[in-house]
């Protein structure tokens, strides 16, 4: 519902881009991030190879993501600052999902797309996140002159 409602908005490509491209983005910075520098791991119980390096890592990449499309396609700069505290929150979704898949005792949330983890691996972090960048959305535009 969130992400119909930020689509409707002015600017609602935009808007619903940064807000699935930034769920993207904090995947594939973590990704990178976590394989290049490893270190500590943040949850090994539920999640066993995430690094508090590739959670850094995808804060950077969302945040770089937010500058990218507030220098380059008008998104407001409060959005782009935003970015990194809905990496966090898109991680909380993946840490969650991981915790439920843990406790059913499977590996995959689905067969739908084999060697993903399944569809709901790769909606995670948008059902975490999308719900608040609505709301940040729409503070915004109450708060707009």
């Amino acid at each position: 519902m969130a992400l119909l409602w930020i689509r409707e908005q002015d600017n609602g490509l935009l808007l619903a881009f940064w807000g699935l491209s930034l769920v993207w983005a904090t995947d594939i910075g973590a990704f990178f991030a976590g394989r290049n520098f490893g270190g500590p791991k943040v949850a090994p119980a539920i999640s066993p190879n995430k690094t508090w390096s590739g959670l850094i890592g995808g804060m950077l990449a969302a945040l770089l993501l937010g500058w990218g499309l507030t220098t380059y396609h008008d998104l407001p700069f409060q959005l782009a600052m935003a970015s990194p505290a809905l990496a966090l929150l898109a991680q909380v979704g993946d840490f969650f999902e991981s915790w439920m898949k843990r406790r059913a005792g499977v590996k995959d949330s689905g067969t739908i797309l084999p060697g993903h983890g399944g569809v709901l691996d790769r909606l995670d972090g948008v059902v975490t996140s999308l719900p608040v960048a609505a709301l940040l959305i729409w503070y915004l535009g109450q708060a707009a002159p």
